[in-house]
């Protein structure tokens, strides 16, 4: 027999949050969100974020077939290589990936803005706007009561954070789940994509993912997105007719701002940092970014400058989780970045938060049918999470941060070298190419010939 009915309350609207009560809502399990945005409009900003197969299977477990099939038609155009450089711009290797895996096994890139709207849709009677959550408290009969800045409250049976990095849930159920700082300073911007940039950078860079790794642990990255609409948010020509039609029936493109750009970010060790780095904003990123890159192409410099500078922003600090041991369970639960905020090191922050969402729903919804008691789910949900979880923290912080080697005052140049002169041994030859894709792919959840099964958060 099922337990009694239960209530989800969902502290936060983030990719995790949504994608938790979407499942919920789709499993019959009551849940509603809040969230400390005012509108659906709000905050209409954000770069990238990279879903890759494990994060689009787990979309794909959460939404409805409707919803997940607009999400598929919303991404920016798929990456067809990955690109490593020097500072010079000289190409040192240049991956060419796929186009013929089919929608659950392909590396996916989609607007911050655009999949935040996706996972707004279709929730209006869940979701609940301008909530800035505050702290709980347990009530008499073992429900949990949270509370909110305007003295609103909510009472549920689960509540579960979801709100972010700066989590108020976690700072009041794990106090001793603290933040690191991972030692990196950046800045980063979005250019138009037009035929000046497309003359500007080597044929390769606008044709996916490029990365440069330069002396002194001072790292770029590139991001090309093209996307399914024209800056009217209308259709674009020979997108696919299933494609437009999706695209022409979902509301959530109205609230949208996104067009085709390029994604920069550059980033250096906190004791590189420009003077000024803290207070910058607008034109003055532009310059402090140019400042970061002192000595590479003018190819880049000239691309800072074509920056659109509303979107130009910078971070004087990139947080890290603290892996903490198991907590005993209860009906307070956590998932993405209130509980294991990363790096963007491995690309993985998102895809995670997903699997948690997956995996957190999966129990839950077993609780409803009494396949399982409730706190047995969340603690089943929990055992799983915490290892993926801080191990992904862990990965993530070697390739992006003060564990990376190549960040290293003693030896960083030396593994630099080496890693370069790897790099274009690989470049010339095709087989070593071909693998190294191979194991890419793999590595980031698509199933492959030899390993059909294979996932991983890593």
């Amino acid at each position: 027999m099922p337990e009694k009915p239960f209530h989800v309350l969902i502290i936060g609207a983030g990719t995790g949050g949504m994608a938790l009560a979407h499942a919920l809502k789709n499993n019959g399990v009551s849940v509603a969100v809040y969230e400390r945005d005012r509108t659906r409009v709000d905050f209409l900003q954000g770069h990238r974020v990279g879903i890759n197969p494990e994060g689009t299977r787990a979309l794909r477990a959460c939404l409805s077939p409707e919803l997940f099939d607009t999400f598929v038609a919303t991404c920016a155009a798929p990456m067809r290589r990955g690109n490593l450089y020097t500072e010079k711009l000289t190409e040192l290797i240049s991956l060419e990936f796929p186009l013929d895996r089919d929608a659950l096994d392909s590396e996916k890139s989609v607007s911050r803005v655009t999949l935040k709207q996706l996972l707004r849709t279709g929730v209006d009677d869940i979701l609940h706007f301008g909530k800035y959550f505050t702290h709980y408290e347990h009530e008499a009969d073992g429900r949990i009561t949270a509370h909110f800045e305007d003295g609103s409250t909510a009472t549920g049976d689960v509540l579960v954070a979801a709100d972010g990095t700066r989590s108020r849930v976690r700072e009041q159920y794990l106090p001793h789940a603290t933040l690191d700082d991972a030692e990196m300073a950046g800045a980063a911007g979005k250019v138009p994509l037009d035929d000046e940039v497309r003359a500007l950078l080597p044929p390769h860079m606008t044709e996916g993912m490029s990365i440069i790794l330069a002396p002194r642990g001072r790292f770029f990255i590139l991001h090309t997105m093209e996307f399914p609409w024209d800056e009217h948010r209308r259709p674009k020509n020979g997108i696919g007719e299933q494609d437009a039609d999706l695209l022409a029936a979902w509301p959530g493109l109205q609230f949208d701002n996104t067009t085709d750009h390029l994604i920069w970010g550059i980033a250096l060790p906190p004791g590189l940092s420009p003077a000024g780095l803290a207070e910058a904003a607008g034109e003055e990123v532009i310059e402090i970014a140019k400042e970061m890159a002192a000595g590479w192409s003018p190819v880049l410099h000239r691309l800072f400058e074509l920056s659109d500078p509303t979107t130009c922003a910078v971070s004087t600090r990139q947080s890290t989780s603290v892996p903490v041991p198991a907590w005993e369970t209860s009906t307070v639960t956590l998932l993405g970045d209130a509980i294991h905020t990363m790096t963007p090191g491995r690309g993985v922050g998102a895809n995670t938060a997903l699997k948690d969402a997956r995996l957190l729903a999966e129990r839950l919804v077993a609780a409803h049918r009494g396949e399982t008691g409730l706190v047995e789910g969340i603690h089943e949900y929990e055992a799983q999470m915490i290892e993926y979880g801080f191990d992904a923290v862990r990965e993530s912080l070697k390739f992006y941060g003060k564990d990376n080697p190549l960040n290293g005052r003693v030896g960083g140049r030396t593994l630099l070298a080496l890693f370069r002169g790897g790099a274009r041994t690989v470049q010339a030859l095709p087989p070593l190419k071909r693998k190294l894709v191979h194991r890419m792919l793999a590595g980031r959840g698509a199933r492959t010939p030899d390993r059909p099964g294979r996932s991983s958060t890593r």
